[in-house]
């Protein structure tokens, strides 16, 4: 398996929302539909980065960066290539990408039902800030996960 991260695509955004339909938002209206996740790839403020699989799209996430905050919106890896370090590896990646745009934090909200997701987050030291009840469509509650990040500071430029 030859996994690739970059930006997402316009042709890619079906499949992202499909994907979000059934890995992250079933059993609840759809709010991640075919329009929004496309004015996110043109958002300056937001990234939607997916893990391809040769052409295929084997996860993805969708992130909005503010002052100093980054916000996780969206993050699924279809279930074919799950454990495989994908998740990790886009994590990392925005992560990175908060890091040298100089923001400090990062939070998420995850259904409180989703033990697997609860167990990934905190694995890669995200921490619990609460409880958001009935988050998901007056449905399920939130955990609300946060995790500092550390500051990139640009070397010392002489002139």
């Amino acid at each position: 398996m030859r996994i690739r991260l970059g930006l997402g695509k316009r042709q890619e955004v079906s499949v992202i929302a499909a994907m979000s339909r059934e890995l992250i938002e079933y059993g609840i209206p759809c709010l991640w539909d075919e329009d929004r996740i496309s004015k996110c790839i043109f958002d300056s403020d937001c990234v939607v980065l997916v893990a391809r699989d040769v052409r295929r799209v084997a996860g993805f996430a969708i992130a909005e960066f503010c002052d100093n905050k980054v916000h996780l919106n969206l993050c699924a890896v279809h279930p074919r290539y799950q454990r495989q370090g994908v998740g990790r590896r886009l994590l990392e990646w925005l992560e990175s990408s908060a890091q040298t745009a100089g923001c400090f934090v990062m939070n998420l909200e995850v259904r409180v039902s989703n033990a697997n997701a609860l167990s990934f987050y905190k694995k890669y030291g995200f921490s619990e800030r609460g409880i958001t009840h009935e988050y998901y469509a007056g449905r399920e509650d939130a955990v609300r996960l946060t995790r500092k990040l550390k500051a990139i500071f640009p070397s010392t430029v002489s002139c």
